[in-house]
């Protein structure tokens, strides 16, 4: 059973993403139920640091992709699903009001690195792994989530991701600015970080949060025509070919079509 749990302990709750099998890929019902987790978090003014983290020894593995011939078989499904449900998903963890970390152990790839990339902070073990390899299933970032990425790292480095596809170590994600630090145990290594945090004044650090976003370079929105351009790969033979491949482990063949 796939799930989103929360737990509260004093001033600093730990939010488990856990999907038994999948190595945490995360569902539709996963998404909505981290934006939901998310929002109720940020309300509650107790708090001082949020950690994300996975389950049984993984991070996540990104969206579960056998639910796509249902929830994004077409171009306005997978418009909805991107637009209204994972990238709202993410931006309830990057507008929290609270400092929030990611605890990452194993993988941590596709959707599992764009919720890290939302967090503040990103601690990682040194055999945890790294990656966007979506060029293998036939399809681009969809643009909600790609801005997170980018800000993150900046063009070059998330071109490389995106275009080679590859999966790489936390030795290579700390150079290229992906996460903050490798620790020998990450969770322990987070809970200390949000211990330091929780310390600290909270007006402090939401107004840090508040005046970094305020200040960081934003693009202007896309328009509906981009969009539509953006999601268009929703209706190619390409995007077929990748998930079906993906879902018979066959190697898939790309006409550019």
């Amino acid at each position: 059973m796939s799930e989103i749990r929360c737990d509260k302990n004093g001033a600093i709750a730990t939010v488990t993403l856990s999907n038994p099998g999948k190595l945490n890929a995360l569902d539709l019902a996963m998404w909505q139920g981290l934006r939901s987790s998310f929002e109720a978090l940020s309300a509650d003014t107790e708090l001082r640091c949020i950690i994300v983290t996975g389950d049984n020894g993984n991070f996540a593995a990104g969206a579960d992709i056998q639910e796509f011939a249902t929830v994004r078989n077409n171009l306005a499904d997978g418009m909805r699903y991107h637009t209204e449900t994972i990238a709202q998903a993410l931006q309830a963890i990057s507008n929290c009001l609270h400092p929030t970390i990611a605890a990452i152990e194993g993988v941590c790839v596709g959707g599992g690195l764009e919720i890290a990339c939302a967090c503040d902070m990103r601690i990682a073990s040194a055999a945890a792994r790294f990656g966007i390899p979506i060029n293998r299933l036939g399809f681009p970032l969809a643009p909600g989530e790609l801005q997170g990425l980018l800000d993150l790292v900046g063009k070059a480095s998330a071109l490389e991701i995106l275009l080679e596809g590859r999966v790489f170590d936390a030795a290579e994600a700390r150079d290229k600015g992906l996460i903050n630090r490798i620790a020998d145990d990450a969770g322990a290594d987070a809970q200390q970080s949000a211990q330091r945090i929780a310390r600290g004044a909270p007006l402090a650090a939401r107004m840090n949060k508040q005046l970094i976003r305020r200040l960081s370079i934003a693009a202007e929105p896309l328009t509906e025509q981009e969009l539509q351009q953006a999601f268009a790969f929703l209706e190619s033979l390409d995007y077929r070919e990748g998930v079906s491949s993906f879902l018979q482990k066959t190697p898939p063949t790309f006409t550019g079509q």
